[in-house]
């Protein structure tokens, strides 16, 4: 068949099956105006409870100057070249020395994406010979990491989501079949999952270091910013630093940019640096991403108030929605879902009504992403938000869960193109 005839007959595949309906409503909507709590969707001021600005950082005055100095100084071409050619600055390297510190690392290595950086660390990192150990619900950057693993002719083991028990018991197969062919055993987990918001229980992943042999990497793409005393992150938060081998996350939560770090012993790190071919073969993250970030991290260094008022929203919220009988799960981050039950028609009728009559936008998650008849409405509060937005926000949830219950949503993907 032809390739592109097997597309076209696909009707956009599970996810964009109904994108006639939904693309630029539910699926790729453009918010405009100034990042932050209030921003205009299709010509009306919406409550925004979708982005992942959690301390507030993406409109902060001098981070905005910092950004519009690092353009107006340098341009968005420089540095020319991927940085082991040409595209090494003193600024790149700073950034990365302040990064490993931050999180308690000797060093660090700057990245130009946080989804292409974990796919290119756990490519490099590992041999055929190596066998990993990852948690189901890991995001599909290491999924598709793992996926690149297993074409190398690399094995993995997979255990239920934070079931420890059975982690204990995959990391002493991936031990024996490791020592068995040569290799060494990486355990994979992330910090915060950004879906259902609950910790990985790197605590008592660490501790297991005392019966097995393995390195573990963790995907602290949330918990950068929020979690921990200073908000290094989910590490420090269970005061494991020592036992988290490599550390990696991204700019584009706390730190409202562009790009990403992974934080190691300098061996380690130098390897990476050396051998990560989706590095070594691009250009170097321009120079007013590099200076901005830096202000940005000296703004979490040197503002603990931010984290802190954003720990007073997601109380307050959190508290809230429990409080009111709604089912949270097992969030201990930020990021706070909220479930329901029903099909994609009345998920979709559910948030046109937010948005169409309570002007309150969030993001909806349901079949195939979750089983059908599933229903998450994901907020994400920031630093930001007021107490205020807080209990608005819970009024409307209330009101429409009246109406989902009563039946009110049942129907067909609401057309918001017709």
């Amino acid at each position: 068949m032809d390739i592109f005839e097997r597309i076209k007959s696909n009707a956009g595949g599970p996810i964009g099956m109904y994108m006639k309906q939904a693309h630029g409503y539910f699926a790729f909507p453009k918010l405009e105006g100034a990042i932050g709590p209030r921003m205009m969707f299709r010509g009306k001021m919406m409550l925004n409870w979708s982005l992942n600005n959690y301390l507030g950082l993406a409109n902060h005055p001098e981070v905005i100057k910092a950004d519009t100095e690092g353009a107006a100084r340098f341009g968005m071409a420089a540095p020319m070249g991927a940085r082991m050619m040409s595209g090494q600055t003193k600024w790149h390297e700073e950034l990365e020395q302040r990064l490993a510190r931050f999180v308690g690392k000797p060093d660090s290595f700057l990245l130009n994406f946080g989804y292409q950086g974990m796919v290119s660390i756990i490519d490099t990192l590992t041999t055929r010979n190596d066998v990993i150990v990852y948690d189901s619900e890991s995001h599909a950057c290491i999924i598709d990491g793992l996926l690149i693993h297993k074409a190398k002719g690399g094995k993995r083991f997979v255990y239920p989501h934070n079931n420890m028990e059975i982690c204990r018991r995959m990391i002493a197969r991936a031990e024996k079949l490791a020592d068995a062919q040569g290799g060494g055993v990486l355990v994979i987990t992330e910090g915060v999952f950004g879906m259902k918001g609950d910790l990985g229980k790197l605590d008592e992943i660490v501790a297991m270091k005392r019966d097995h042999k393995f390195r573990l990497l963790v995907d602290d793409a949330h918990g950068f910013g929020t979690m921990g005393a200073r908000g290094a992150g989910v590490a420090e938060h269970f005061g494991v630093e020592d036992g988290v081998d490599i550390h990696f996350s991204t700019f584009a939560k706390s730190m409202a940019g562009i790009g990403a770090f992974v934080a190691a012993e300098p061996e380690i790190v130098n390897f990476l640096r050396y051998n990560m071919r989706s590095q070594l073969y691009a250009k170097s993250l321009p120079m007013p991403m590099v200076i901005g970030a830096l202000k940005r991290l000296e703004l979490i260094e040197s503002h603990p108030e931010y984290k802190e008022r954003l720990w007073t929203v997601v109380n307050a919220l959190q508290g809230g929605f429990k409080n009111a009988g709604f089912e949270i799960g097992c969030t201990e981050s930020p990021v706070t879902p909220v479930y329901m039950k029903g099909g994609v028609g009345e998920a979709t009728n559910l948030v046109a009504d937010l948005r169409e009559n309570h002007n309150l936008f969030c993001s909806v998650v349901v079949y195939p992403v979750i089983p059908k008849g599933e229903i998450i409405l994901r907020i994400i509060p920031t630093a930001l938000h007021t107490l205020e937005d807080v209990e608005y926000t819970l009024n409307c949830f209330k009101a429409c869960r009246d109406k989902l219950l009563s039946g009110a949503y049942v129907g067909d993907v609401p057309d918001m193109n017709g």
